[in-house]
């Protein structure tokens, strides 16, 4: 990354190239830029061994409290589940403060998401204990909330979104928006089956393609808040990327799903994973171009077998498209900097100022 010194400007002054007083106001403009916005992308989360234990430790917190719940809950009943969360809750809140006083952002965050992971276990012992989930077999049935597609999840769904919102806006930590984006995916899932039109029936085809189509508007317009968020946020921390991850889950893996035995129709998804490739190009965001890139390898591979199938040809042809895309990556490193340049030339300012500190943020 380029480091620019009170110095240089003073250099360039006495070269004529600037005067004195345009070095002076650009000075104060660097200086009053860097105050608002104090390197939160450049000093992020980084790949660091301790680092690696705060995320293993949390991550093992979070899915102890949600993925792996064990039949053993089953005796505490909707109640003893409902207040026990709480009690882990208060716990987790405890822990987040006293991280947040010992400056330590990382498992001051962890802690604060564990909270909102908690939330759709002590709202659905609540709803249990009243008697809302009358077929429920105890934490048999909760865990059913991580891999069973049920419009009544939608209830817990909105609690810990709401939840997930109150909690970012007191601790303003970026891995909040992991369980915020988790739950929207699901949200994707269950909320189709919700809105389903009375006209189909339940596990028709048209059913799977209405909910197959409503993941990719669904994850769309998670794309959408996420470039939202990310334009808002350009400054300072890095809040959309669980929502990029986890929004472009939700529209790719819909698109996916969707299928085409027509070759206009491999065509046009081909079309758009190469669009994602060149938008996380652009945009410096993997996870666009992660999606992409599986998606024309996938569409490749399908015509290349479609055209060469039961041929000793078809190797070949596969081998054929792995090199010409590694040649492509080759002449993309080599003209990445001339054709960015020329695009985000014609791009407005506050994209060229995302763009920027994403690079930034990656030491580009």
């Amino acid at each position: 990354m380029l480091r620019i010194e009170r110095s240089h400007l003073a250099e360039a002054s006495a070269a004529d190239i600037i005067t004195r007083e345009q070095a002076d106001r650009l000075w104060a403009f660097l200086a009053e830029r860097i105050a608002a916005a104090p390197a939160a992308r450049e000093h992020g989360p980084r790949f660091t061994f301790t680092n690696v234990l705060y995320y293993l430790g949390g991550m093992l917190a979070i899915g102890a409290m949600s993925l792996f719940m064990t039949l053993g809950w089953d005796a505490f009943g909707g109640w003893g589940v409902f207040f026990i969360a709480l009690l882990y809750m208060g716990a987790a809140l405890a822990l987040a403060r006293r991280f947040e006083r010992q400056d330590l952002a990382i498992p001051m965050g962890i802690m604060a998401a564990l909270v909102v992971v908690l939330v759709p276990l002590a709202v659905w012992g609540l709803q249990h204990a009243l008697g809302f989930w009358a077929d429920a077999k105890g934490a048999e049935h909760y865990r059913q909330y991580h891999y069973v597609i049920d419009w009544r999840w939608v209830t817990l769904e909105f609690a810990t979104l709401l939840a997930g919102v109150l909690m970012l806006y007191r601790w303003k930590a970026p891995f909040l928006l992991m369980p915020v984006a988790v739950t929207l995916w699901y949200m994707s899932m269950d909320l189709a089956l919700l809105l389903l039109p009375p006209d189909v029936k339940p596990w028709s085809e048209s059913e799977w393609l209405f909910r197959k189509w409503f993941s990719v508007a669904f994850g769309l317009v998670m794309v959408l808040v996420a470039f939202w968020v990310d334009l808002r946020s350009r400054f300072t921390k890095d809040y959309a990327f669980w929502l990029y991850l986890f929004g472009l889950l939700a529209f790719w893996g819909g698109l996916s799903s969707l299928g085409s035995n027509q070759l206009a129709g491999k065509l046009v998804y081909l079309a758009i994973n190469l669009g994602l490739v060149l938008i996380g190009a652009v945009l410096v965001r993997r996870a666009f171009t992660v999606f992409g890139g599986i998606g024309v390898a996938i569409v490749l591979a399908d015509i290349s077998w479609r055209f060469f199938k039961d041929s000793w040809l078809f190797p070949i042809a596969l081998t054929a498209i792995g090199l010409a895309i590694v040649y492509l990556g080759i002449w993309w490193s080599r003209n990445e900097a001339r054709l960015a340049g020329t695009l985000q030339a014609r791009l407005p300012a506050d994209l060229r100022e995302l763009i920027a500190s994403r690079r930034a943020s990656l030491g580009h």
